[in-house]
């Protein structure tokens, strides 16, 4: 009796500890989102265009994406995402991405990764809690700079634009064969529980404390952005 009662301790200790570390790390993960989005956002003439930015219907940002391998190539990180509501941006939904790609692909490198939604089509496929980027239009290198917003491609079927940080230089990265999904660790964590995507992302839920930080963060590269366009329509 006494054996299976410290049995059961060890397995409880075990399971707070696990559930500490757990809550840690999306903290950080939480903070890194939110310092990525800040930078990534805040020089329009280098980075994300205010048009862009504008007209995206979920922001999802992935911090540290680590790409690359030996013999076989790949992309793993987790990271989360915020949709518009009809009373403001949603609580963070946690994501996952990963997806492999055959060749020699030595070495591994780090990136820091935001991708916009702009159209239904690409909401409705986030709102799954899990899909495929593949095909023509499902995802595209976005237009950077002030400038590269007056092109016209981006606003076509594209239903992710992606944007990519490495060593403080923008770049393209291909995303193609790439899974989204949900993030179950992470959800439980912050939520207590593992509520949905479509809840989430819907504004159904309210945002937790831990998380405010970020949502600031979306709030006023939204607001920077629309304020931009309202400007340059007054001109």
């Amino acid at each position: 009796m006494k054996k299976l009662i410290v049995f059961l301790l060890m397995g409880c200790l075990g399971n707070l500890a696990w559930a500490g570390d757990q809550k840690k790390d999306v903290t950080e993960r939480l903070q890194m989102a939110t310092e990525v989005l800040t930078q990534m956002t805040s020089e329009p003439d280098k980075g994300i265009p205010e048009e862009v930015l504008d007209g995206a219907k979920c922001i999802a940002v992935v911090p540290h994406l680590v790409k690359g391998g030996f013999i076989f190539g790949g992309k793993h990180g987790r990271g989360l995402t915020s949709c518009r509501t009809e009373h403001g941006w949603s609580a963070p939904a946690f994501i996952s991405i990963g997806g492999g790609s055959a060749g020699l692909q030595i070495g591994m490198e780090g990136v820091d990764l935001i991708m916009l939604i702009m159209n239904d089509k690409g909401m409705q496929q986030l709102l799954s809690s899990k899909f495929q980027l593949s095909g023509e239009g499902s995802a595209a290198a976005g237009p950077v700079g002030r400038h590269a917003s007056a092109g016209t491609d981006w606003k076509m079927d594209t239903e992710i634009l992606t944007y990519s940080r490495s060593k403080g230089v923008f770049a393209g990265l291909t995303l193609e064969g790439a899974v989204i999904e949900q993030d179950s660790d992470s959800t439980k964590s912050v939520y207590g529980r593992d509520v949905s995507f479509q809840s989430v992302l819907q504004g159904k839920v309210a945002t937790p404390n831990v998380a405010r930080a970020f949502m600031k963060a979306v709030a006023e590269a939204a607001r920077k952005a629309k304020s931009q366009e309202a400007r340059k329509g007054d001109q």
